[in-house]
């Protein structure tokens, strides 16, 4: 039995990914700093923040409520990637740096969803 919310393996891996998005978009144009640069940082801080919010929560119901909204703001997050990849904000390598974590978010996630 898992004694923290921390303990989790795709809560760590949500973490290193809103670091990442965090440095990558730090090199955005500025211009986007109310656009996609703050869409995706807000994206990414929102999956690991609604694993923890739904691990704390006293039924089996609405934790599996939160991994949804987790996987829906890593799903956005994963659209925003392609935009920015598109308009070549950043560097290809890095985009998809981020993207194959996003990728194995989603994994842990459906893989929790289905045995809850």
């Amino acid at each position: 039995m898992l004694q923290s919310h921390r303990e989790l393996i795709v809560w760590q891996r949500a973490i290193q990914l809103s670091i990442a998005i965090y440095q990558l978009s730090a090199g955005f144009p500025r211009r986007e700093i109310y656009g996609l640069t703050s869409q995706l940082r807000r994206a990414s801080v929102s999956i690991a923040s609604n694993i923890a919010e739904g691990y704390g929560r006293g039924s089996k119901g609405e934790y599996k409520q939160f991994l949804s909204i987790a996987r829906g703001s890593n799903l956005e997050l994963q659209t925003q990637l392609v935009i920015a990849k598109e308009l070549q904000f950043a560097s290809a390598a890095s985009i998809d740096a981020a993207e194959c974590i996003t990728i194995e978010i989603d994994k842990m996630l459906n893989t929790m969803l289905k045995k809850l």
